[in-house]
């Protein structure tokens, strides 16, 4: 899932974004909620429309954002509160709304609210903070229960830092609650790439087959083939927009930076391999240009084939799935990404 913070992907019109291949987009409803706000949003016809996207919209609860606010929020039971990094007001944030933000947003798919254990925590510490976030997630299910619209799915989020028992305890709590998805949260926070790894393959195992399962926060070529072998379906993060905004393109052959000078008289395509715009129609040696000069054309077309590489990517991968080879394709796509081209 692209990642639309503020009600957009940046760099991207949501016709070039639904054209890389996306069917779903990620929002975010911390940032929302405070700017320009639920309420308002709803009142000029709700996030679809108020971001000019026809497809599905995932929303994440905001718990995320109000967690990395260490010094501006307060944690209690009944809810967080925090606050603005915008303007300093104060707000409190609870399971309640933060379901009825989503719900005024409009998501398709909305997250309970949670806390994201920090990193690294005891196992006491993350015991006690597993226990608050599914306290909270049968709170946000009864408060979507009041306030869901038809065809809208809430998913549940298995928390419990680095702790294989806590992990499977939270996932069968969530499962005894029910929930449309499940999603693996409180990884990428500094655990480092085993366990992290070992983290989602022990949520997996025990959270139902028919059921999304969606690994938050996560996403590089390497990371798509690790999570989608333990047992991972969706995905959202910022690498793919933040790296096209900062040159960094995704290739086949490995990551480029454009503004490496050696690419300043070079008429090749920025990857061969690809179908979109900036591979088609520019040179890296224009693409170099655009991206020194400053001229915004040059983010959107790196924006554009990076996310266009990652929907191939996952289509290849689906494919390869379907026809049991993901090892193979793994090691026809890896193998030539292993070095980063004068990054």
């Amino acid at each position: 899932m692209p990642v639309g913070t503020a009600a957009t992907v940046k760099a991207m019109l949501p016709e070039t974004v639904r054209a890389t291949g996306a069917d779903i987009i990620l929002a975010n409803t911390y940032h929302l909620m405070l700017r320009p706000g639920a309420e308002r949003i709803a009142k000029l016809g709700g996030l679809h429309r108020f971001m000019g996207w026809g497809g599905p919209i995932l929303t994440d609860s905001g718990g995320y954002q109000v967690m990395s606010l260490s010094k501006l929020r307060r944690i209690e039971e009944h809810g967080v509160t925090f606050q603005s990094h915008i303007d300093g007001a104060t707000h409190l944030l609870t399971p309640d709304r933060a379901i009825e933000v989503q719900c005024l947003l409009g998501a398709d798919i909305q997250m309970v609210l949670d806390e994201c254990t920090p990193f690294p925590a005891t196992h006491a510490e993350a015991r006690s903070s597993m226990e608050l976030s599914m306290r909270w997630a049968e709170r946000s299910k009864q408060a979507f229960q009041r306030m869901a619209a038809p065809g809208q799915a809430l998913f549940g989020i298995v928390q419990g830092s680095v702790y294989p028992d806590l992990r499977e305890q939270s996932a069968g709590v969530l499962q005894d609650i029910g929930f449309d998805g499940y999603a693996v949260g409180g990884l990428a926070v500094g655990e480092g790439q085993a366990a992290m790894l070992d983290t989602v393959a022990v949520a997996t195992s025990v959270l139902p087959e028919d059921r999304p399962r969606y690994l938050m926060g996560v996403g590089t070529p390497e990371d798509f083939f690790d999570a989608v072998e333990r047992g991972c379906d969706l995905f959202d993060c910022v690498t793919p927009t933040r790296h096209g905004r900062t040159h960094q393109a995704f290739t086949s052959q490995g990551t480029v930076n454009l503004r490496n000078t050696q690419w300043r008289e070079d008429k090749s395509p920025l990857d061969a391999d690809c179908d979109c715009p900036a591979c088609e129609r520019f040179s890296r040696g224009t693409l170099r240009h655009l991206c020194i000069s400053g001229e915004m054309l040059g983010a959107m077309l790196l924006t554009l084939h990076n996310l266009r590489f990652f929907h191939r990517l996952l289509e290849r991968m689906r494919a390869a799935i379907a026809e049991d080879r993901l090892t193979a394709l793994r090691r026809e796509i890896l193998e030539p990404m292993t070095r980063r081209i004068n990054a």
